[in-house]
């Protein structure tokens, strides 16, 4: 694998039940400190590439079925869950998943069980975190049950910056939060990738503020990787602008449609 990436996904195919096809022939990168958006409507196959990469299909009777899926300079494939969180990868899953009865601070803390840190050692961590979510700061001692939705998807994050990952899959930050919200988190994930150098991945329905927050991207459909490029060309292609930031002459319309209709036009 070359040196530049963390992260090569290779002609992967993934398989319910040994009959349902969740994805075919999906290749993708993640460059060593960069932000890589993987875009698509629901049920385009995001979170089933984020939890093959992450091997948590296994949950959902899942499996990869051909190609493979390199991390850090390694094949992965036998290696479970909580091995990957070893290896320094780890997924903020779709729906922030917080303990509910827990303080904020302590779904933080649980973020670094597997590093054994000292109680002195564990503050310090804490501190570094609060000072990218200061919101949470100041909400430590209340229920994680009882804070908003971006609350929880700030503590979601945090606790897994807490296990000092070297890349994070993210799986919907923005799902069901404000606008205000959803850009402070976009700039929280930022300021972790350029200061912290973590590398992401993030699975996005909102492809206008992933594009304007990441260094490249990839628009899944049906489980296929349709087009992939830098950000910002992405971001400013006529065919991305009618499709998914719905600026739109028409009736809208998906790439496969769109694919089809110019095949028609040439033929």
């Amino acid at each position: 694998m070359s040196s530049s990436n963390i992260l090569e996904v290779k002609n992967i195919e993934v398989v319910y039940d040994d009959v349902i096809l969740g994805l075919h022939d999906v290749s993708l990168k993640v460059p060593k400190n960069k932000i890589v958006a993987l875009l698509g409507a629901n049920g385009a196959g995001k979170s089933t590439t984020l939890k093959s990469i992450s091997t948590m299909l296994g949950s959902e009777r899942g499996k990869v079925t051909k190609g493979s899926i390199e991390y850090d300079g390694t094949v992965v494939s036998k290696e479970t869950p909580s091995e990957m969180v070893m290896k320094g990868m780890v997924q903020v899953l779709e729906g922030r998943r917080c303990f509910g009865h827990l303080s904020v601070e302590e779904n933080i803390m649980t973020g670094a069980y597997t590093r054994k840190l000292s109680k002195g050692e564990m503050s310090a961590e804490l501190e570094k975190i609060y000072t990218y979510f200061n919101r949470l700061k100041d909400r430590r001692k209340s229920q994680a049950g009882f804070t908003s939705g971006g609350e929880q998807q700030m503590i979601a994050v945090a606790r897994a910056m807490m296990a000092k990952p070297k890349m994070l899959l993210l799986d919907e930050p923005s799902m069901g939060l404000a606008p205000q919200l959803v850009a402070e988190i976009f700039n929280i994930v930022k300021e972790l990738n350029q200061k912290e150098g973590v590398s992401i991945l993030l699975a996005e329905q909102n492809t206008n503020i992933a594009l304007r927050n990441a260094d490249y991207g990839y628009i899944i459909e049906s489980g296929h990787v349709m087009l992939d490029g830098p950000a910002s060309s992405l971001l400013n292609d006529e065919k991305v602008k009618e499709l998914y930031l719905g600026i739109s002459k028409g009736k809208r319309k998906n790439f496969r449609d769109s694919l089809y209709e110019e095949t028609k036009k040439i033929s």
